[in-house]
């Protein structure tokens, strides 16, 4: 029996013909990534160690994006303790205050990711690489330092569900309402432990920042990645932003999936996620009259240059609604300068959005836009879980960019006029 793309890549590295699901191997690492939140926590398991040190200063990459700038004295004791690890152990991608970024925009713009590379991260949405042709997943603090210290991880092979994507998305269709639609298809675990393989002729109709969104919420269907096959169009972009080599991987013909989906992109409407799960989804036409009190538009899953673009045009000669807190995030300091000499930004704020400095800040409830009792919010965010960015009575609906402009300036969910 043939092998699936995740299954070949974690067979190469860990030096093996062939694994099958289910199998226990130990992969050799390209890259180890942790975060403000997580990082701390595996440093101090690192000083258990017998073994000091880490395996490569060049394979670590430590992200300071949850609460930066720092908000309160907590968060910036976290941040010394990653500063002064990185500064001892000469981490060479130690991101922080003025070149952060949120880490999953950040890391594939920096060309730190790229196809077949093996990463782990502590941090869930890990799989976003995936869009890369890379097999990358969320672990503990406890399995990222391990991997700092010795390169090394070990996996059960994931078997694969397909989804066949076909068709032309219509102009305010993304990538968020693809995976946001396959999530209420299958649910929060119906790709659990399971690798999440996109193909099709429509992938050439989803540009990287979609393919970013899809895989970035795998782990939201309980996958262990998502992965996309290697075109032209992803092979265009790792040349633009890293120098290192690459290996592509295919799946084989006979290849064994779970279960098979067929998506036709062409027949999807642009889809919300009501709380408190990811997979309560409806169809814009579904929505009904539900009126709001603030927009996150940003995050690891909606931060991108697309993502502002089409917000910027949705938002542009209008006005937020009265009552309104629209919050625009740009996911790296060089999304904002693209964005800004764009005139983007001018678009946001004469709007009467406020634009933040690159932070995950609201998403996880940390800070720039925590929600009080009662209150609603259309984020563009992944999770919509109870209390998630604040108040556990407060309701996060998740939407897309296209979606979370239009009902800025409504106050209320509301389709993005075409």
């Amino acid at each position: 029996m043939g092998m699936t793309m995740t299954q070949k890549i974690l067979a190469a590295a860990a030096g093996l013909s062939e694994v099958k699901a289910g199998q226990l191997i130990e992969a050799e690492l390209d890259l180890v990534l942790g975060n403000d939140i997580t990082t701390p926590v595996a440093i101090h398991e690192m000083e258990k160690f017998t073994a000091k040190g880490v395996f490569h200063k060049d394979k670590i990459a430590l992200v300071m994006d949850h609460f930066v700038p720092n908000k309160d004295i907590k968060s910036a004791q976290h941040c010394k303790c990653v500063r002064e690890f990185a500064c001892k152990h000469e981490i060479s991608n130690y991101f922080d205050v003025g070149e952060m970024g949120i880490e999953h925009a950040l890391l594939p713009e920096q060309g730190l990711t790229v196809a077949g590379d093996v990463i782990i991260g502590a941090d869930s949405h890990t799989c976003t690489y995936g869009a890369l042709g890379a097999f990358s997943t969320g672990v503990g603090s406890t399995d990222m330092a391990a991997g700092m210290a010795t390169g090394k991880a070990w996996f059960k092979v994931p078997s694969a569900i397909k989804f066949n994507l076909v068709g032309k998305p219509s102009k305010y269709v993304s990538g968020k309402d693809v995976i946001l639609h396959i999530i209420g298809m299958i649910g929060v675990d119906g790709a659990l432990y399971k690798s999440m393989e996109f193909c099709g002729d429509g992938i050439k109709e989803l540009s990287m920042d979609d393919r970013f969104t899809i895989a970035n919420m795998a782990i939201e269907a309980g996958g262990k990645n998502g992965i996309f096959p290697v075109d032209e169009t992803a092979i265009a972009y790792m040349q633009e932003h890293s120098k290192r080599e690459f290996e592509v991987y295919e799946a084989d013909e006979d290849a064994e999936y779970d279960e098979e989906y067929t998506i036709d992109l062409s027949a999807l409407k642009p889809t919300v996620a009501f709380p408190h799960l990811p997979e309560n989804t409806r169809t814009i036409d579904e929505v009904g009259d539900v009126t709001i009190d603030q927009v996150v538009i940003g995050s690891c899953t909606n931060g991108r240059l697309d993502d502002l673009r089409v917000a910027a045009e949705i938002l542009r000669g209008k006005k937020v609604a009265k009552g309104i807190r629209c919050i625009v995030i740009p996911a790296t300091q060089k999304i904002y300068l693209d964005a800004m000499e764009e005139g983007l930004l001018k678009d946001f704020v004469e709007a009467g959005a406020v634009v933040s400095a690159p932070t995950c800040g609201p998403c996880l409830g940390g800070y720039m836009g925590i929600l009080a009792e009662g209150e609603r919010c259309v984020s563009t965010t992944n999770r919509n879980f109870v209390g998630r960015m604040g108040h556990v009575e407060s309701e996060v609906y998740l939407a897309s960019p296209a979606v979370a402009a239009a009902s800025a300036i409504t106050g209320k969910i509301s389709a993005p006029e075409e």
